[in-house]
């Protein structure tokens, strides 16, 4: 190799030198404004090379497993019924920790092998019995009416087997599963609008019903509907009841209490004996929680616990982890899209009184 010129090596140095003084300079600028931009937030996405919403967290076999949405940009335009959340598949992501390294385990279950599937795998759910992992998920059938499935694993990661047909009964979207101390499942679900919880009536499933919940003002508001699962896990045992959602008076949440009755979203705790309904409000986009004495409630009305996240939707779950409570919900931080959500985690506190302090995901 022949020797560089000493005029021009000294030149090539200086070059570099400020070529990496230049881009040593331009990635501080570009930290700040990653740092000014995320600062805005209140927690991190959790992983960022898939868009995922509606986490449902567990802790199965020593770690923690999260059953999230797999949003995707499917070129549907947006519509009050939520066909833009066109959602196709589940990853099923896990970690040892709060803080840790997060795995994706890959597609778990896809539409194209349920053999009841019409479109929109929404929000799921999991539990576990017996050996055997259970997904619950909302889907709608070839009639483009939502139920909810099953699907079974030997594995909290999956792949899931989907059962040949929805529950038994079943409809509108948003399982969440809770096992209470003796054992016992039960199931919560329902959202209003896209959620075609107002379509049904009785059992009944009008397809040409409100988009909206169109019930009086003055009534009382549609609710969730909860049902105690069967031993197998793949049925309901006994009929489908109504969540109720009482004020501090004893008096059902009103249509009209947009900032306080449910829209979708349910997810049940217990804490100190009590069981914690937590739902979102929908449109008013608030994270509220009632507290009541077994798993059909009655459920008394507290107050709001997550203020509004960016995006529309506001969907979570809570979790103990070795004695300390955490909310995994989403918001639109990466894409600033609603259709195309992250996932997150902060930690949640239980009061000396039971309430649950305010949670403000967006710093002001």
């Amino acid at each position: 190799m022949k020797l560089m010129n000493f005029k021009l090596l000294s030149l090539v140095v200086a070059t570099g030198v400020a070529t990496a003084s230049c881009q040593q300079n331009n990635k501080a600028t570009t930290d700040k404004a990653d740092t000014a931009k995320s600062s805005k937030f209140l927690s991190k996405p959790l992983v960022s090379h898939i868009f995922t919403a509606d986490p449902s967290a567990h802790v199965f076999e020593g770690k923690i497993y999260i059953y999230p949405s797999h949003d995707i940009e499917a070129g549907t335009p947006e519509n009050d019924n939520g066909d833009h959340f066109d959602m196709r598949d589940y990853h099923i992501l896990s970690m040892d920790s709060i803080g840790g390294k997060v795995t994706d385990h890959g597609v778990a279950l896809s539409v194209k092998d349920i053999p009841w599937a019409g479109r929109q795998l929404w929000a799921p759910d999991a539990a576990f019995k017996d050996g055997t992992y259970y997904l619950y998920f909302p889907l709608k059938d070839k009639n483009d009416v939502f139920k909810i499935g099953v699907a079974t694993s030997k594995s909290p990661a999956g792949p899931f087997k989907a059962e040949p047909k929805p529950i038994e009964g079943s409809f509108s979207i948003d399982p969440a599963v809770f096992k209470d101390d003796d054992g016992s499942h039960y199931i919560y679900f329902g959202g209003i609008w896209g959620g075609q919880l107002q379509r049904w009536n009785n059992g009944k499933y009008d397809a040409n019903g409100s988009k909206t919940d169109n019930q009086k003002e003055d009534s009382p508001a549609l609710t969730a509907k909860v049902a105690k699962l069967s031993a197998n896990m793949l049925q309901f045992d006994g009929g489908v009841k109504d969540v109720q959602i009482l004020d501090k008076d004893g008096k059902p949440l009103l249509t009209k209490d947009h900032d306080r009755r449910f829209f979708e979203g349910s997810w049940v705790h217990k804490y100190n004996g009590k069981y914690y309904f937590t739902y979102s409000t929908g449109d008013t986009h608030f994270l509220a929680y009632a507290i009541g004495d077994n798993p059909y409630g009655p459920f008394t009305y507290q107050g709001t616990f997550m203020d509004p996240v960016q995006g529309w939707t506001t969907h979570h779950s809570i979790i103990e982890i070795k004695g300390k409570w955490y909310i995994f919900y989403h918001d639109t931080e990466i894409s600033n899209k609603t259709h195309l959500r992250n996932i997150k985690v902060t930690e949640l506190t239980h009061n000396a009184d039971g309430s649950i302090e305010l949670i403000k995901p967006i710093k002001k």
